[in-house]
């Protein structure tokens, strides 16, 4: 899948941070692919956009998986970088993620305290109840805000950041994310991708201490627009 920089859907820009939408598919930093990152493909956009000869600065403050689409979040300044990369240590920085789920979870709200371990030989995360050697704890926080004839729609709050988290522990409760075929949904989307969306993001300006609060449209698929307006 090619992203051309002239359709980057950005959904917020100032002299510090640069904000998009990615779709489904496009991974945000280089991997063994070899596909160009949505990273690079920002850098094009700034540097057409502003006629900025040599190279682009752009960081990337924080990634979301290739299958999820939603709102990706880069520093256009090393100060910026800097201090959004703190904000996220410090759990300063509030993401809201949408996940359309088959089965509906037992409790229309809760916390999910799990334990997870990353093989990455097969970029899959094993989750555990309980503590174990080499796992990281994992929470997150849940409620339940629409349904349709077959789905249910998901509002989640991470507390911690771990590979793979909102997928892996849907799958434990026995909620698996549509289109998931790696934690356990039984067929893929159309797209290839998966129904996860990073939904919104709220968090103080790093450089001028506004307040930020950034909503990410939903994918125009189907599925999707059937909750769009939840």
């Amino acid at each position: 899948m090619k992203t051309n920089p002239d359709n980057l859907q950005v959904l917020f820009e100032d002299n510090h941070i640069l904000m998009v939408n990615k779709r489904a598919g496009d991974i945000v930093q280089g991997d063994k692919t070899g596909d160009m990152p949505l990273s690079d493909i920002a850098k094009i956009y700034l540097k057409n956009k502003y006629n900025k000869p040599g190279n682009v600065f752009l960081g990337v403050v924080h990634r979301i998986d290739r299958p999820t689409s939603g709102l990706v979040m880069f520093a256009k300044t090393s100060k910026a970088l800097t201090r959004l990369n703190e904000m996220l240590k410090q759990k300063k920085i509030d993401k809201t993620y949408w996940a359309i789920v088959k089965n509906k979870p037992e409790k229309p709200a809760g916390t999910l305290i799990h334990y997870l371990k990353k093989n990455p030989r097969n970029n899959k995360t094993t989750v555990y109840d309980h503590p174990q050697s080499g796992a990281k704890k994992a929470v997150l926080h849940y409620k339940h805000i629409a349904s349709s004839d077959n789905y249910h729609l998901l509002e989640i709050n991470l507390e911690t950041g771990r590979p793979h988290q909102i997928r892996a522990q849907l799958a434990k409760i026995g909620s698996p994310i549509k289109g998931d075929l790696k934690y356990g949904f039984p067929r893929s989307n159309p797209d290839g991708g998966i129904s996860l969306h990073a939904r919104r993001i709220k968090f103080r300006h790093p450089v001028k201490k506004e307040l930020i609060e950034i909503e990410a449209a939903l994918p125009e698929t189907d599925i999707w627009q059937v909750f769009d307006h939840s």
